[in-house]
């Protein structure tokens, strides 16, 4: 699994010396569908976090973002004709124990 993640190949391109491409395929989705790739990732994180290793500071760069078409202009004059104000409530993100 580490070798097709890291080499980004096809499953069906994994050499045979890992065995049958369907194994593998099917071994990884459980592992994922699982949660165990998550809990191994915010197991190192701690791990990383606890000696100081991680530097938390996470930015974005307004380039990559993009907006969903139904967000851009109405195309009408005036703009908002016909639309009601919404408050967007932020939804509570995931709780890492």
């Amino acid at each position: 699994m580490v070798y097709k993640i890291r080499t980004g190949i096809s499953w069906r391109d994994l050499p045979e010396r890992y065995g049958p491409w369907q194994t593998l395929y099917t071994r990884f989705r459980r592992y994922a569908l699982d949660g165990v790739f998550t809990r191994a990732l915010q197991q190192i994180q701690a791990g990383a976090d606890a000696v100081g290793d991680i530097d938390w500071l996470v930015q974005i760069d307004s380039t990559i973002v993009r907006a969903h078409q139904h967000a851009a202009a109405t195309g009408r004059k005036g703009g908002t004709i016909g639309r009601t104000n919404r408050t967007i409530t932020p939804l509570a993100g995931p709780e890492v124990d």
